[in-house]
């Protein structure tokens, strides 16, 4: 795989809510996920606050920054003959660090977007829903079409519309990746039914993660991650899209951190400590430890990684 470096492939764009230019540049990052070349600038709209990566890759060229081995479709793959989650002990169900959750509604029909591998459409159909999928990876879409579930692959901007609209719309840390957030709402809005819900998962660019770690903070994930929310520009967005906001909570994750103390311990040279670190985020060292972790960070809105839930208007 080789990044597209070519001044061509790459775009500017003013500020998704239709302010006047007026910008001022927060910092200069680069990929450090895959360590792709290239240096992106996230700059803030001083109208509204909302921050974005600008320039950015164009659609077409974003292809070159999701390898077939990203890392959402390998964590997503299952085993078809998985059943539905079974009912934790109270104790490991307050260690639960399972973000995906979403709010108490009959089972009904759902479409989630970016669905990869297709494991929690998989854990959704064995609730009793009826599940659809829209994967930008073509690989990962045929992995979850294989389990039985209906994927289009391709991207939201291109899909088309659905024949019947949906109780419940998901979308798993994938809304910082669309290149019109407000148009993809508006969208949604039009996909979904009366009273129908909307349950997005992104990072926090309001939590001292951002402010203390800056280019180190691993939440950014240059150049894919094209806007980076805070609670106050997520909820105007929203609201523009046509979604009102009802809630929103904070992940009980500690991986924000763990993986930017990681950043740090490389761009100093520290080999032992990033490997230690490493295993902290694999389980393989203090995982209770991580998972007290976890609950602490969740519980004081800290650990830069949030989820809404928002109802159609």
């Amino acid at each position: 795989m080789k990044a597209v470096t070519d001044m061509a492939w790459l775009e500017s764009v003013s500020c998704a809510l239709g302010c006047p230019p007026n910008d001022e540049e927060i910092l200069l990052g680069r990929d450090r996920l895959h360590a792709l070349p290239g240096n992106f600038r996230i700059v803030r709209c001083r109208t509204c606050g909302l921050m974005r990566t600008n320039p950015r890759p164009t659609l077409d060229a974003m292809e070159s920054y999701y390898p077939e081995d990203y890392g959402p479709y390998e964590s997503t793959k299952v085993n078809p003959s998985k059943g539905p989650p079974t009912r934790k002990k109270r104790f490991l169900k307050l260690l639960d660090t399972d973000t995906r959750k979403t709010p108490q509604l009959p089972p009904g029909r759902m479409l989630e977007i970016g669905c990869a591998s297709g494991d929690f459409l998989h854990q959704m159909a064995c609730l009793g829903w009826q599940v659809e999928g829209l994967e930008f990876s073509a690989k990962a879409a045929k992995a979850a079409r294989s389990l039985g579930y209906p994927v289009r692959t391709g991207t939201l901007e291109a899909a088309p519309d659905p024949k019947e609209p949906y109780d419940l719309i998901v979308g798993w840390h994938v809304f910082e990746h669309l290149h019109s957030p407000v148009v993809a709402l508006q969208r949604l809005h039009g996909w979904s039914k009366v009273g129908g819900w909307l349950a997005l998962s992104m990072p926090d660019a309001a939590s001292w993660e951002f402010r203390v770690f800056r280019d180190r903070w691993y939440a950014l994930q240059l150049p894919t991650h094209l806007y980076h929310y805070t609670p106050k520009t997520l909820r105007e967005v929203l609201s523009r899209g046509g979604w009102a906001l009802k809630r929103l909570f904070w992940h009980h994750n500690p991986n924000n951190l763990l993986h930017s103390l990681r950043y740090c311990c490389v761009d100093h040279g520290w080999d032992r400590a990033d490997a230690y670190l490493l295993d902290v985020v694999q389980g393989r060292r203090q995982r209770y430890l991580r998972l007290f972790l976890a609950k602490l960070l969740g519980t004081l809105r800290a650990s830069g990684r949030m989820t809404a839930w928002a109802t159609r208007i």
